[in-house]
């Protein structure tokens, strides 16, 4: 019931792909010393969500995210991890998955109110 609420289906997305930038960016980070791999990254959720609402059979909660190689420069043993840019793409997840419990949350407690449940 709740989760038919579309501002809710968003907001849980958003917190869906936050967690899944950090498992990009722990991967990509415990593989920076492995010569030849290919850092991953995923798509922005800005793409995601254009991506989710033209199709209308897609259903947010239930999308999945597209997760392509980097095209970033390579060190000399072909890694092609910048620990600098994971760190930055954790640091921003971590933001996103804030913001999406934050208005979670507000909006719970909103909706409590409406009902006369506070």
């Amino acid at each position: 019931m709740i989760s038919d609420v579309q501002l809710f289906q968003v907001y849980g997305a958003m917190a869906r792909y936050a967690a899944e930038a950090q498992s990009v960016s722990a991967t990509n980070i415990a593989r920076a010393n492995e010569p030849g791999y290919k850092a991953k990254e995923i798509e922005s959720f800005d793409a995601f969500l254009a991506r989710v609402s033209n199709s209308a059979a897609t259903d947010p909660m239930t999308a999945s995210f597209r997760v392509t190689e980097s095209q970033g420069p390579m060190s000399p043993n072909g890694n092609s991890v910048s620990l600098e840019q994971e760190i930055f793409n954790s640091a921003e997840a971590m933001g996103q998955h804030s913001l999406a419990l934050s208005v979670y949350t507000k909006s719970m407690d909103l909706l409590r109110t409406a009902i006369g449940r506070r």
